[in-house]
């Protein structure tokens, strides 16, 4: 497993300006050379829905997921102490501005391959489709998305890398008990895992039964450790990608 240097966890955390807008208090700064995101715990706005723990600890948590599948979905995160208190730190990617992987098109045929969503209207009543990529780096971020039950995978969240790969950000409200996945991902919706997303839930699994959830334990409670357990089961007995529940908004607001 990727953890941080002895000079990223203990090095000066250096701001450099606060991320505008955004729900909680989120950071741009740099440790010894290495441009970061820092969200001090003291910056989390209370949840009603998530009472326990920290948005921090289920970042990290999300990050220890991403590595037992081998897929690197999460950059590097940690927890550590800043300059307003303990919260994770995230080490900084910059995507590429001519990728986007999810987006709105005014018609289907603007993006030949690509796999619809939903349609709406614009700010100006015009109408449009929300749309993603077809890609393998994706199809991963939705199994992932599904293990931790993320509320909140907004286009925004995903990060497009000038190599095809994709990062996915921002997981402070994943691994609730309740079925609570929000996405706008759902372009392979029921439609069944290949062999190596498969693998990588046994993976975890396995992992689970060791060192991950013990690791998971010093993060989260042991109901929401024992849900991402059942959660990973419920996933390799379907074989499948999860469907939208209809007791529970599918599509994060706003999508981006």
């Amino acid at each position: 497993m990727r953890e941080p240097t002895a000079e990223l966890l203990v090095g000066e955390l250096v701001l450099h300006g606060r991320v505008m807008p955004a729900s909680n208090a989120t950071f741009v700064g740099e440790v010894c050379g290495t441009t970061v995101v820092y969200k001090p715990v003291a910056g989390e706005r209370p949840l009603w829905d998530f009472p326990d723990g920290t948005l921090a600890d289920r970042e990290r948590s999300a990050y220890l997921v991403s590595e037992a599948l081998g897929w690197n979905v999460v950059p590097l995160t940690f927890l550590r102490d800043g300059p307003h208190g303990p919260g994770m730190v995230q080490v900084w990617q910059e995507p590429d501005d001519e990728q986007e992987a999810v987006t709105v098109v005014r018609s289907l045929a603007e993006r030949p391959g690509w796999l619809h969503v939903f349609d709406g209207v614009d700010d100006r009543d015009q109408d449009v489709s929300l749309v993603h990529e077809s890609s393998a780096a994706l199809r991963r971020m939705v199994v992932f998305d599904a293990i931790v039950n993320n509320a909140d995978r907004k286009g925004g969240h995903v990060l497009p890398m000038g190599d095809g790969h994709r990062y996915g950000v921002d997981h402070g409200v994943s691994f609730h008990t309740d079925p609570k996945l929000r996405t706008v991902l759902w372009g392979w919706a029921g439609e069944p895992m290949d062999e190596q997303e498969l693998a990588g839930l046994e993976l975890v699994a396995a992992a689970l039964s060791a060192d991950l959830g013990e690791a998971l334990g010093a993060h989260l409670t042991p109901y929401e450790v024992e849900a991402t357990r059942r959660r990973v089961a419920r996933l390799l007995r379907t074989g499948a990608f999860p469907l939208p529940r209809g007791d529970w908004p599918a599509i994060p607001w706003p999508p981006f």
